[in-house]
């Protein structure tokens, strides 16, 4: 063993003095100016070692690492959040599916967290959240495989310039049974075919087994690392150390969703050329490449992780120190060495359970996590829907929005707390109001939607969509892909120019023009208007008069101002959120014996994973496919929704989402009432054990 001294700039008096309360008879000075470095407490791994690596054996580089380790790691999954409506177009995959596919990572953490985080939780806990990591590394590798082993689609290719024009076995005669098939045909056509591509299960089994093993290792993450932040750091510096860290972490999702917004703008095949834009419904971005980024990030990240020590050398001396003066005191201190057992276990499970601040902490976090599930994994598409923007667009905004109010929230409410040093009930109420505030912004979130965001179609009594109607009742319009199309009025969205009775299409000015459509009564004076100005002839007018025309794409809805309404609502719960983010952790911390913290935070995952990371994403997912009114057909069935009932969509998903959180909220109630006599920070147990050894 080498002897080293590695005395930090940061020690004060302060911290002597703290010391020195506890432990009036040591040296402390001397105790720190002599740490003796163990395997333990020794910056490195294998021959990777030495004094260019312990100067960062300290609290700053863990915290700063850690939380630049949650950012890539939050990033990966908000880029799959943001990239999601485009996996659901590119393999046909249902809301529902998707739900199920989303909770793969739960699934693993309900089965090993609690499990790991025991056996883990005595062990080398670095490089056990470097193991879990490299988990995750593998995870963003097998997302982006499915692209791979598939390709674009037939959909995407058919949408590009090189698949028109350099495919040898298209004729003119092929490329006009492609152009007609959106245009109002009879059932024998062989316009009416359906498609084959969506009943391949094996994209969405292995996106399935990427997110089951991405589980693992975030268990490994947020089990072992605020359980080593909270046992290596003073306890009047973990609320803003932790809130530090969490800020780091918050930046993930901004990153992710910027990425993904990058990458989506990209066609699926980006060394292809599209014949559409991206503001095009059937536009399918660049999903896949941001995994590959996102990989070697983590990867790198990960590898410097598994260098930091065991135990940071300041802690083991403090921990050493403390350890000789309660033996004093009280027991021995072999109680808390017991080693890992099945017995010793069991023990730990029931100490947890019998726990009533602990088990009301986590039924709030259970009831919270329920309501916000849906807004973390289907916002981009909830703004899709509600607000016409495109992928890109949507993923940009949701990552975007309130960042910088999320930001301030966890450091301000960290300051104070650290600050001020505010009793357990105090940091418990303030839960309280924060669920209130949550309950009440996202009620109003379903009175804030466009209110003609809806196609002006006819609907049902169970209100779902009725494509059939008298105009198009002689066309097959079943397998038609969607591909929305605007009435010469600006007024009525069609799901195609099939739905629309379009018999037609040609060019005037360059864009594509439906004609002939019989479910759009027609205008004789804007028509000749229209056609004059375009120095058409009047034989083309005549024609065209017959019918109503329809133009590419949906007609504009405007409701930008319930759009930055819900932004700013948005901003708001994001600020207030981020202000309970760590009293709720320091609570959850405190509540437990210095033992049991990384069980505590396992059995946590673990019932969250049980009962709101599995279940949620599922039940919303439900929730969207109820409401959606236009499904795309396969041979197998349905495949990804096209367009959803706005309103539908916005009374079922929030107002079940806020009744989530009201529960959540009476669960913080109960935190209040239990948590009177728990201490919190150093000084108050400091006075606890002065009045022990007396």
């Amino acid at each position: 063993m080498e002897t080293n001294h590695v005395l930090n700039d940061d020690l004060n008096g302060k911290h002597e003095s703290e010391i020195e309360k506890i432990l009036p008879n040591t040296n402390h000075k001397r105790a720190y100016d002599g740490i003796t470095l163990t395997e333990d407490t020794t910056c490195g791994i294998w021959f990777l070692r030495g004094q260019c690596l312990q100067r960062f054996a300290n609290k700053k580089a863990y915290v700063f690492l850690y939380g630049l380790l949650g950012c890539v790691f939050s990033a990966a999954y908000a880029y799959f959040n943001g990239t999601i409506t485009t996996l659901e177009k590119r393999f046909k995959i249902p809301s529902r599916t998707t739900g199920i596919i989303t909770v793969g990572n739960d699934l693993s953490q309900l089965f090993v967290s609690v499990i790991l985080s025991y056996y883990t939780g005595r062990g080398h806990r670095p490089r056990w959240m470097a193991l879990g990591m490299y988990t995750v590394v593998l995870f963003c590798l097998l997302t982006a495989l499915p692209h791979f082993l598939y390709g674009a689609g037939s959909d995407a290719l058919s949408l590009t310039v090189e698949h028109r024009t350099n495919d040898r076995n298209v004729t003119i005669e092929a490329l006009e049974r492609e152009r007609k098939k959106a245009l109002c045909h009879h059932k024998n056509s062989t316009a009416s075919q359906c498609e084959m591509e969506g009943g391949n299960y094996s994209p969405q089994l292995i996106l399935f087994t990427a997110q089951f093993i991405s589980g693992i290792g975030g268990s490994l993450y947020y089990t072992l690392g605020v359980s080593y932040m909270d046992d290596n750091i003073k306890k009047s510096k973990t609320p803003a150390l932790f809130s530090f860290s969490y800020f780091i972490r918050m930046l993930g999702p901004a990153i992710g969703y910027g990425l993904a917004s990058i990458c989506l703008k990209l066609y699926i095949s980006p060394t292809l050329t599209p014949t559409i834009d991206n503001n095009d419904p059937r536009w399918l971005g660049a999903w896949w490449l941001g995994w590959i980024i996102l990989g070697l990030v983590l990867f790198i990240f990960a590898s410097l992780l598994a260098l930091f020590p065991k135990t940071l050398p300041r802690a083991a001396v403090r921990k050493e120190l403390l350890k000789k003066q309660i033996s004093k005191m009280s027991k021995t201190e072999s109680e808390s060495e017991l080693p890992t057992s099945f017995g010793d276990m069991v023990a730990t499970f029931k100490r947890l359970i019998l726990n009533p601040t602990l088990m009301l902490n986590n039924f709030a976090a259970i009831f919270y996590f329920l309501g916000y599930m849906p807004y973390w994994i289907f916002l981009p598409k909830y703004i899709e829907t509600q607000y016409r923007q495109s992928s890109s667009a949507s993923s940009l905004i949701t990552g975007s929005a309130g960042l910088v109010f999320s930001a301030i929230g966890i450091l301000l409410s960290g300051l104070i707390i650290s600050k001020y040093k505010p009793r357990a009930r105090y940091l418990a109420a303030w839960n309280v109001i924060v669920g209130a505030i949550s309950v009440l912004g996202i009620v109003s979130y379903a009175y804030l939607g466009c209110a003609e965001n809806d196609n002006r179609a006819p609907l049902l009594p169970n209100g779902e969509l009725n494509p059939v109607t008298e105009c198009n009742s002689h066309c097959f319009c079943d397998y038609v892909k969607y591909n929305p199309v605007c009435s010469q009025d600006g007024a009525t969205t069609f799901i195609s120019a099939c739905h629309a009775g379009c018999q037609h299409s040609r060019k005037v000015n360059g864009t594509d023009i439906f004609t002939d459509c019989s479910c759009i009564s027609t205008n004789k004076t804007l028509y000749y208007e229209r056609l004059v100005n375009s120095n058409n002839n009047n034989t083309k007018i005549e024609r065209f008069a017959e019918y109503g025309f329809a133009t590419p794409g949906n007609c504009s809805v405007d409701c930008l101002s319930k759009f930055y309404i819900f932004l700013i609502v948005v901003c708001l719960l994001k600020f207030s959120g981020a202000t309970g983010r760590a009293s709720n952790f320091l609570v959850t911390v405190r509540c437990v014996e210095e033992k049991d913290k990384p069980v505590a935070m396992g059995f946590g995952l673990m019932l969250m994973s049980l009962c709101a990371f599995v279940p949620s994403p599922i039940l919303f997912g439900i929730i969207l496919d109820k409401a959606c009114l236009v499904w795309g057909k396969t041979c197998t069935g349905n495949g990804n929704c096209w367009l959803y009932n706005g309103k539908t969509l916005r009374y079922t998903m929030n107002f079940t989402a806020a009744t989530f959180v009201l529960i959540g909220t009476l669960f913080d109630a109960g935190v209040w009432f239990f948590v009177k006599g728990l201490k919190i920070f150093d000084e108050e147990i400091e006075l606890e054990l002065e009045d022990l050894a007396s």
